[in-house]
């Protein structure tokens, strides 16, 4: 009784070869959804630079641009690793498997971090504090953007080297069945173990807890400036921030994603490295969806950004009559408002 049990907790959540055609597909439209939103956000930031009196990047504009490249080669990598997971049904090229699959993990950290960075630097402008001595330390990172960013992506992939010993491949299990896996994370030993929740605390949880602090601090101190605000005014009309707003809705949205998909991710990791099966295409195609939901918010949180990528919209359209219905009202910028979105 027991081990029908177990085999049937074994056998519930297994992905047969359709799952995986299915993930694989479902990777590609997101890839391509991507990719597009990300390049949008360069080759904005690349104008803007060329453009400025004295050509370089806001703080803001470079963790974006940070964030949007390792977003492209993570879902680029993503893709590649999918396919040969559906391709190669007989485990010839597990190497290359193995490769990606710690360059996928190793961008995912860099990608969480740089998130939490953004949020960070979001946070230090939206909150003004006295001045003490955590607030001096926040200032001196907030002011050696580069250096940090360059120490989040040495971290990134000194973590996860490591995981090349944890790769556990399957070369001898037949494929008949469609339910085996070629490479998977099923630690063999304690220590595979202990490293493998270590990544996921150091990758996963610490940028998740840096970044719901950031919210909460954004959180209370918006809603305090808007009660003064208010008072100051006694009420006679309501506070006007501009695009503050905007870019505090933006970073709580990036948190609200991220958290949501953190949980999903911990739990199809659970699936793999404790339960044993064969759900890392889920975990791949969650960080899909991740980067491309983050996207879209990054840029719609900038209102400059969304109102023109929306101009080009419904100028695309404008060559198709017959799609004319589709065209999204644009909003005009109010006289107060930042033209930079920030």
């Amino acid at each position: 009784m027991l081990r029908s049990q177990y085999s049937f907790r074994e056998q519930s959540i297994m992905l047969s070869s359709l799952d995986k055609l299915v993930a694989w597909i479902l990777t590609g439209f997101l890839a391509i959804l991507t990719i597009f939103f990300n390049m949008y956000l360069l080759l904005i930031n690349q104008r803007n630079y060329r453009k400025s009196t004295k050509p370089r990047l806001s703080p803001a504009d470079f963790i974006i641009t940070a964030i949007s490249l390792a977003s492209i080669f993570l879902q680029v990598l993503t893709y590649f690793w999918q396919t040969l997971d559906v391709i190669d049904t007989v485990c010839r090229i597990s190497l290359a498997g193995a490769i990606l699959l710690v360059l996928i993990f190793s961008l995912k950290f860099i990608i969480f971090w740089s998130t939490a960075f953004l949020t960070f630097y979001y946070g230090n402008k939206l909150v003004v504090e006295p001045v003490h001595c955590f607030t001096r330390i926040q200032e001196a990172i907030i002011k050696n953007i580069h250096m940090v960013l360059a120490v989040i992506i040495v971290s990134g992939f000194a973590n996860c080297v490591p995981l090349l010993s944890v790769l556990t491949y399957n070369t001898t299990t037949t494929t008949t069945s469609g339910l085996s896996d070629c490479g998977s994370i099923m630690p063999t030993d304690t220590t595979g173990l202990a490293y493998i929740f270590y990544y996921v605390f150091i990758s996963d949880i610490v940028p998740g807890i840096i970044m719901v602090k950031c919210s909460i601090s954004i959180s209370y101190y918006l809603a305090k400036h808007l009660l003064n605000m208010k008072a100051s005014s006694n009420s006679a009309h309501g506070p006007k921030l501009g695009t503050q707003i905007r870019v505090i809705k933006m970073t709580l949205s990036l948190v609200v994603v991220y958290v949501v998909f953190l949980i999903v991710d911990i739990v199809t990791q659970i699936t793999v490295v404790l339960m044993r099966q064969n759900t890392l295409a889920l975990t791949v195609l969650f960080a899909s969806i991740y980067t491309t939901v983050s996207a879209f918010v990054l840029v719609y949180g900038k209102k400059s950004y969304w109102k023109e990528l929306i101009a080009t919209y419904n100028l695309f359209l404008d060559e198709y009559p017959c799609l004319s219905s589709m065209k999204v009202e644009e909003v005009k910028t109010e006289p107060h408002e930042n033209s930079n979105g920030h």
